[in-house]
């Protein structure tokens, strides 16, 4: 997964959570990945908003695919903590889009910031922040 691109990403998520949502991954390299999800009318919580799954789930992925792009040989990763800011929302027939960062890229742990918009408006929907604990094979 370290030197998957934007196609590797959208191909394996294709059957998964993040195709089944309509995520494309835009751009994927070691510094940033973005992706986008157009909004349809299943992800319309009874609110009449967007339902916060949709955006968590977009800001999450967009993480784990660039954590991915950092993992030492032989290692795997977990997420153990993430938090969500809302800021604003979206409407069916637009799309929201994200961009996520690393933060702390350190042997144990990894940080990765997402700021999520409404791809539509430009306004921020929502900010995230993840903690990824990494996974080393038990020695035999």
């Amino acid at each position: 997964m370290t030197t998957w691109g934007p196609r590797d990403f959208n191909e394996f998520g294709a059957t998964r959570l993040p195709g089944i949502m309509g995520l494309e991954i835009l751009e994927a390299d070691r510094e940033h990945v973005t992706g986008r999800i157009p909004v349809t009318a299943s992800m319309i919580a009874g609110t009449g908003y967007l339902w916060a799954p949709v955006v968590v789930m977009l800001a999450d992925t967009l993480c784990a695919y660039g954590a991915g792009r950092h993992l030492p040989e032989g290692a795997t990763f977990t997420t153990v903590e993430m938090k969500t800011n809302f800021v604003g929302t979206a409407a069916e027939g637009e799309a929201i889009a994200g961009e996520a960062r690393p933060a702390h890229l350190g042997r144990t742990t990894h940080v990765w910031d997402a700021v999520i918009r409404n791809e539509t408006t430009g306004k921020q929907l929502a900010l995230f922040r993840c903690t990824q604990m990494l996974l080393y094979p038990r020695p035999s």
